[in-house]
This record gives structure tokens, sequence and C-alpha cells, in this order.
């Protein structure tokens, strides 16, 4: 064990030159969760001068906020007359590697401010590639329909009216803004500041320090503070006694470990690989929580698909090829063929998924808009489709029950987190094995938003003026209202009919010699359940019956023609999660008397007659 001792002796007394070192330009905090505090930024009455770059000076309040100060336009034409000449925001999260910060406003309504706020005189701006024009709107409280493209914006409205925000580029004749008197313009701004008045996103350009936060380095100014050098002269090796300790530290610090690891090596091995894995891990989560979509240029989509030699499948929607970008990180690339000629598809799909970041939710790594083009850029997931391994039978075996039980719980947490994550809640309609890819690890991820809509948490009602989603696995109120109301419990059924396809999707054209015509999947599925016969294809052990019943009964639950007797997402979870199996359901295909219930005809009616705005498999 000496070798270990003198080792980490020597080690934490290196560490400590290294902070010596740097401890006039130290990392600070408002408050020990609070954003980390260091150059290009720097903390006043904490930090000294030269610690920052010009405009990015922060200070703490006493809430210990870590706030930043913007300039208004002096001549701007303000009612309040009080108001001061500059507004404070608190920062949330600095990203250092990708120079952007996360804000929200400590008091007031941002979207009020944005024709005074004078970011011209600041080093920030908003993120150029999700940056659009847009009108904000007064209108009187009358009951208006068709309101997907006007944003309303609650902070600035009251009890005597409301206000919205439109794209500036959209027809006035084709939205609905009677009694509407036109506010003002804002020029560049990103949707997500009227969609989540929260918190938003700031860029800054100079100084460019990413490329030195990337290779694990810091940039600072040199020693004499007066004179403001380019980033690329930046350095961080300060001159004098403490710099000389610093380069004594720097040479012989790896020396001294290259010489102890020979004496003590599986101990240093140990300690490079875990700290290696560390590393990764750390980059990789800090990426995922930091990464927002990237416009590519169609000539870009070219390269990364080396001509798009390598087809990863075809549909409706168009054709996915697989890419590789510059770090070797493997992508697909969905060119879409098939786009609405509003491009609605493709606004739903990025402004829906560019936003979400979540481990149950396929990550949208950018997007082309060039010209007629239109593609969408995702994470490249080795494993295919959901559809690929329930379908057949020796690609199932792969897996086992066991693991498509937990697939199925990571889908419904999935679901559940669109519906309650995020800040406005998200149906995606299109909720189907073909939908859902498989990583490397077989973990899934939801796929395929173009048909999803968004809305807010207090409304318990969808306003839709036509049915979306795939033959099979729509609900009935989708098509019919006369089932009850569109909600997020149009998600719960198509995941129930999704279940059912885990469970019987090998047997869902085996239904003991009858007519396929003349039998609804499901009954015949619950019709198996309640006489206690074998739904799946070789159960091996009785755990997995437990499992494939589980499942059965969990699916059935969710596919209740009414939505209010289907659980919401998150009692999904929990009846999946738990030891126990729930109770079967009520059938709803059978009346009281025992004769078919019209329900059942209905049921084949969804699954196979109407065409219905669906997704191409």
């Amino acid at each position: 064990m000496a070798p270990q001792l003198i080792y980490l002796i020597f080690l934490s007394f290196f560490a400590v030159l290294g902070s010596i070192a740097q401890n006039e330009c130290q990392v600070e905090n408002c408050t020990q969760y609070g954003p980390a505090i260091r150059f290009p930024f720097s903390l006043k009455d904490r930090h000294q001068q030269h610690s920052g770059y010009p405009g990015f000076e922060l200070h703490c309040t006493q809430n210990n906020d870590t706030v930043l100060e913007f300039p208004l336009l002096a001549k701007a034409s303000i009612k309040d007359s009080n108001l001061p000449f500059s507004v404070q925001f608190s920062i949330k999260e600095i990203d250092y590697e990708n120079q952007f910060i996360e804000i929200s406003q400590v008091s007031g309504c941002f979207p009020g401010l944005l024709p005074i706020l004078n970011l011209s005189a600041s080093p920030f701006q908003f993120l150029d590639d999700s940056s659009y024009n847009f009108t904000l709107f007064n209108c009187s409280k009358i009951k208006r329909d068709n309101l997907d493209y006007m944003i309303p914006v609650p902070c600035l409205s009251s009890k005597d009216y409301d206000v919205y925000t439109v794209y500036s580029g959209y027809s006035l004749y084709e939205l609905p803004i009677q009694s509407c008197s036109k506010m003002f313009d804002v020029q560049s701004i990103p949707q997500e500041v009227f969609y989540n008045l929260s918190s938003f996103q700031l860029e800054w350009s100079r100084p460019s320090c990413g490329h030195c936060e990337s290779n694990g380095k810091h940039c600072r100014l040199k020693n004499d503070s007066s004179i403001l050098h380019d980033t690329e002269s930046y350095s961080s090796k300060p001159e004098g006694p403490v710099a000389k300790l610093r380069v004594a530290g720097e040479v012989l610090g790896p020396l001294l470990a290259v010489f102890l690891a020979i004496a003590s090596y599986w101990i240093y091995s140990s300690i490079k690989l875990k700290k290696e894995s560390e590393l990764k891990i750390e980059q990789f989560l800090m990426d995922y929580k930091a990464l927002k979509p990237t416009r590519y240029s169609y000539a870009d989509v070219k390269r990364i698909t080396d001509n798009f030699i390598e087809k990863l499948g075809e549909g409706g929607y168009g054709a996915v090829y697989k890419g590789k970008l510059s770090n070797d990180v493997f992508v697909a690339i969905k060119i879409l063929n098939n786009s609405k000629e509003n491009g609605e598809d493709f606004i739903n799909e990025v402004g829906t998924i560019g936003r979400i970041h979540h481990v149950n939710v396929v990550r949208l790594v950018g997007y082309c808009a060039d010209g007629f083009t239109r593609a969408l850029v995702y994470e490249f997931m080795p494993n295919d489709s959901l559809q690929k391994f329930i379908s057949s039978e020796k690609q199932r075996s792969k897996l086992g029950w066991e693991k498509l039980h937990w697939i199925a719980v990571d889908i419904a947490k999935g679901v559940e987190y669109l519906h309650q994550g995020c800040e406005q809640r998200i149906l995606h309609f299109d909720i189907k094995p073909n939908n859902i890819l498989l990583d490397d690890n077989f973990n899934p991820k939801i796929s395929d938003f173009g048909l999803a809509k968004l809305y807010s948490k207090e409304q318990s009602i969808v306003s839709m003026t036509a049915a979306r989603g795939t033959i099979g696995y729509i609900a009935p109120e989708v098509f019919s209202r006369n089932f009850g109301n569109v909600s997020y419990k149009s998600d719960a059924y198509s995941f129930g009919m999704l279940l059912l396809e885990m469970v019987g999707g090998m047997k869902k054209n085996d239904v003991g010699g009858q007519d396929k015509s003349q039998v609804y999947f499901p009954e015949w599925i619950y019709n198996k359940l309640e006489h206690g016969e074998e739904i799946a294809i070789q159960i091996e052990k009785e755990s997995d019956n437990k499992i494939v019943r589980k499942l059965t009964i969990v699916g059935l639950w969710c596919i209740q023609w009414y939505p209010i007797e289907r659980p919401s997402m998150k009692v999904v979870i929990q009846m999946l999660e738990l030891e126990e199996t729930p109770s079967i359901p009520c059938n709803p295909f059978t009346s009281t008397n025992g004769t078919q219930n019209a329900a059942t005809a209905r049921g084949r009616i969804f699954s196979s007659e109407f065409e219905i705005i669906s997704k191409s498999e």
C-alpha cells in the first residue's frame, strides 16, 4: 500500500499547486446550486477587473440569484415613465463550451420589454437558427376558432382583453383576428420566448472560448488588464512566482505519476480508466442537456450521408439515410418528400422534439430547410424499431419478456414526460411500434412528432379540425366526438394498442380459423385472457406468463372506449411497475345480454375501413 499512499500524497500536492495558481480568478457562485461564474463572466465585488470580459459582469441578489443587467432603449416610447433604463435577468445556466446562457426575468413580463430591450448594447443575442419575426395583437375576449397559429401571451393579457403573437409571415386573412388591433412588431425572436415565458436562451460570439472549453481548458485575459487581446492569444499561464510554482508542478507531476505507476501499475490503471469513464459520462450529460438543434444546409446533408450512400428505410414521408458527423457520431437523416404544403409536419417536428431532452425520446440533432429540401437529423438508433422485434418470434426471443416489460415501462415514462414534464403538454397522436426506436442497449425512444400537438396544461380539451394518427392505433374520440373529447387520454389509447401488439403481435393473424374481417383483435385477445388461454407464443417460465398477463391487462385498461375510463400515463407506469397484476377491466366488447356490442363493430371500423390523416409505415 505504500506506493499508493505516496501517489495520493503527491497527487494532492500538485492539485494544491494548481489551485494556488488560479486563485486570483477562481470560480465563484452566488449559491452552491447556482451556475459557476468564471471567465468571460466575473462576479461584482468578488472578482478582480481583469477576471472577466467587458459586458459580462454579474452580481448576486439578496435572494442569492445570479443576475445580469440588460439596457433598455432610452428613446423608446414607454407608457410607464418610471420604468428604469435597465432590467435584471436571473441566470439559470451558463454553457461555456456552446457559449449560451439560460435566463429568466426576475420580475415583469418579458414579451412586453421586447420593443425596448437594447440587445445591441450587450454582447448577447438570441439564437439565430431558431429566430423569427412576430407581431403582437390586442384582441377582445370573444370565442375564436383555429388558434393553432396564434400564441397566447397570458402575462400581457387582462380580464378585458387577450394578447396573442403570430408569425409575421402569415397572411392576416388566414387568422381569426377579428376585433384585434396590432400592438407592435418584434424582429429575430425565438418562438420559445412566447411558449416558455419562464426561461429562454441567449448566446455570445465574442470572446470565442468554446474551442478551449471543449479541450478542457479555459480562456483568460493576459496579465496587462488594460489591453484586451484576441481570444486566440489568451493565455492561462500568469507570470511571477506563482507561475513558476505552477510550471514546476506541471513538469514534475506527470514524471512523478509515471514513476509511481511503474510501482503500482494496477492502481494507476484503475484510477485512469475510472476517470476516463467519468469524463465521457459527464461530457455526454453536458452535451445532452445543452444541445439545441443545428441548422444544416443541403450540402451539409450530402456530406454527412456521403451522397446518400446507405439507405436505412423508406416510407410515405420519404427516405432515411445513415450519416456520420465529424466527431464520429452516427445520425439518421430523414428526407421529407411528402411534407404538407404549409410545412406543418416539419414545423411540428422541429418545434416540438427540438425542445425535448428525455432519455426515452429520440434526440433531434438538427434539421435542414434549404430551398424546397426539408430534412430532419436524429441520433442514430442501431437496433431499428420495436416493430422489428415484436413481429418476428425469432427477433422477439432475442429480447425476452423481462426486457419487453421494461421497454413498455420506459415507453410509458416517455409518453408521461410529454404529457406532464414539458412547459406545454405534448400529444404525440402516433404512438405505435414503428415509432419506437431502440438504441444499442435496446432502450426505447419515442420518435416521429410530425402529427404532434402542443397545448396548455390548464386545458382539458384539445381542439382539432380533423382526425390524425395511424389506423388501428387511433382513439375513438379522435375520430368521433360522440365518444368524448380529445385529450392526453388519446395517447393512452394508442399506448394500450401498442402493448397488445407487443403481447399478441405474432397471433394477430391467428384467430382460430375465423374470418379475420369479422374479428376485432382486442376483443379476441380479451376473450383469450378471460378464458385463461395462452395469449403469446413460447411462454417458458411462470414469471414470463405473469409479465404477459400484466401487459395485456394494462393494455385493455388503456383502450377503454371512453377517455374517462382510461388511466393516465402516470397510473399506467404504476400498474406496470407494481409487483401485483392489476385486475381485469370490464369487457367493453359485449353488452349485458351477451350479444355483440356496437363497440366491437366500431373497433373494426377504426382498424380497417376509414382513411384518416395517417403516417405511412
